[in-house]
């Protein structure tokens, strides 16, 4: 009996201290913009020398249909790994697909590439304001 007792007082802590981590994350407040959030998914979407090389591929092939056949023959990698790779450029919104069995197209997403490259903009820019530079302000060499 004291073992059923003891095995009921864990789980109640169990499920206590569960329920407490649940409510403080559902409470707490929005720290990041929903700039910052999608800057961030781009960023992590190109974080890759093979994405980079795709967004590059169908950037200077704007003007033809782009199958996936024809960026693995200019990729030194396996077509599941490319498969991959484009996934994880349309989870971002960076390109978009369409099926034409057996072929897949792909072809930049304008209207997010634009937002990307806005946002990016905006990130870097800063950097050349002079408003925001002071003459205390960090400067490495």
């Amino acid at each position: 009996m004291r073992n059923v007792i003891s095995r009921i007082n864990n789980l109640y802590t169990f499920v206590s201290s569960f329920y407490e981590i649940l409510n403080t994350t559902m409470n707490k407040e929005q720290i990041y913009t929903g700039d910052q959030e999608r800057m961030a998914r781009y960023c992590k979407a190109l974080a890759h020398p093979a994405r980079v090389f795709i967004m590059d591929y169908l950037a200077n092939n704007s003007n033809k249909c782009c199958y996936s056949g024809d960026m693995a023959d200019e990729l030194p990698i396996a077509r599941s790994t490319l498969s991959e790779h484009l996934n994880e450029l349309k989870r971002a919104g960076l390109i978009q697909g369409e099926i034409n069995a057996p072929y897949i197209k792909y072809c930049i997403s304008r209207t997010n590439w634009e937002e990307a490259k806005a946002l990016l903009a905006k990130f870097f820019d800063r950097d050349s304001q002079p408003e925001n530079q002071s003459s205390g302000s960090c400067s490495i060499k």
